[in-house]
């Protein structure tokens, strides 16, 4: 048994960095310390997975008319209170039923899927990330035969890994949650870590990149607050298309009603302003 002074190992997927103690879970669920080091504990574990069509990651400008094998698993390193799939995304090991998937398995399917439109695989569901070495392995594979990478995340990585997976990432849409270090404290993160993850990403030059807002009512509605996202993205490449996505009460924020669909219109008119390509979702 170990006292204080008993080795602990320190995450290095995210600003988090949690201390494990041997067999220790960290925040996300999804890494454990084993032999001193923290592991994805959810390697090969897949909660989820569809064949999907490219929009519904969302992607509104790459490889449209498209479908690409969707895959998650369970964990994430952040706590938002409005999260929509929060039965897999706030899931530990033994809360959720998974089944054990390989890389090579998961890349094999996705080719068998091809001939019904499949052009690869999207990391999605959950926050793909914490599961960081699955992605790798995975999306090596897939880049050797022929296929895209698709990565959704919140973003909230470290630069170290979010630079070794970049250049293996065809395709990435970004949760932008809100643009206020206060939003970031409700969600249990921080907003410069997720620019520099979408600043990075918009820099590498074979990663198509797309970011999304959830836009909640008295949260993160204001014209000034999309504004200002939306005259950043512009700072980082005007031609990035802006998702603004209506929200509806789920998880811990059932009591919040659904957000009204002119509100959605009246934040994307005003992102409009500075970016190309701004989206409507879920109205």
């Amino acid at each position: 048994m170990g006292g204080l002074g008993a080795r602990r190992a320190t995450c290095a997927i995210c600003p988090h960095a949690c201390q494990l103690a041997e067999g220790q879970t960290g925040l996300c669920h999804g890494r454990v310390a084993v032999g001193g080091e923290a592991v994805d504990a959810n390697y090969g574990r897949v909660t989820a997975l569809a064949l999907d069509p490219i929009e519904k990651k969302p992607l509104a400008r790459f490889r449209p008319d498209s479908k690409v094998l969707s895959a998650g698993s369970y964990g994430c390193n952040l706590r938002c209170p409005f999260c929509q799939n929060a039965s897999i995304a706030c899931a530990g090991e033994n809360d959720v039923p998974w089944r054990e998937m390989m890389p090579a398995e998961l890349v094999e399917l996705a080719v068998s899927l091809m001939p019904e439109g499949n052009i690869g695989v999207a990391f999605t569901y959950n926050e793909p990330l914490v599961g960081f070495e699955f992605v790798r392995d995975t999306a090596r594979l897939a880049r050797e035969r022929g296929l895209a990478n698709v990565l959704v995340s919140n973003g909230y990585v470290n630069d170290g890994p979010l630079r070794e997976i970049a250049p293996l990432i065809d395709a990435a849409n970004i949760d932008l949650k809100g643009f206020t270090p206060g939003f970031y404290d409700l969600v249990g993160g921080d907003l410069d870590t997720v620019k520099h993850t979408i600043a990075t990403l918009a820099d590498e030059p074979g990663c198509h990149l797309e970011v999304t807002t959830l836009i909640i009512p008295g949260l993160n509605d204001s014209e000034d607050e999309i504004d200002a996202a939306a005259a950043w993205l512009a700072s980082l490449d005007p031609g990035i298309p802006y998702h603004v996505t209506r929200f509806f009460p789920c998880h811990r924020l059932q009591d919040r009603p659904a957000t009204p669909p002119a509100t959605v219109r009246q934040l994307a008119a005003i992102a409009r302003r500075h970016l190309k390509h701004v989206y409507v979702g879920n109205c």
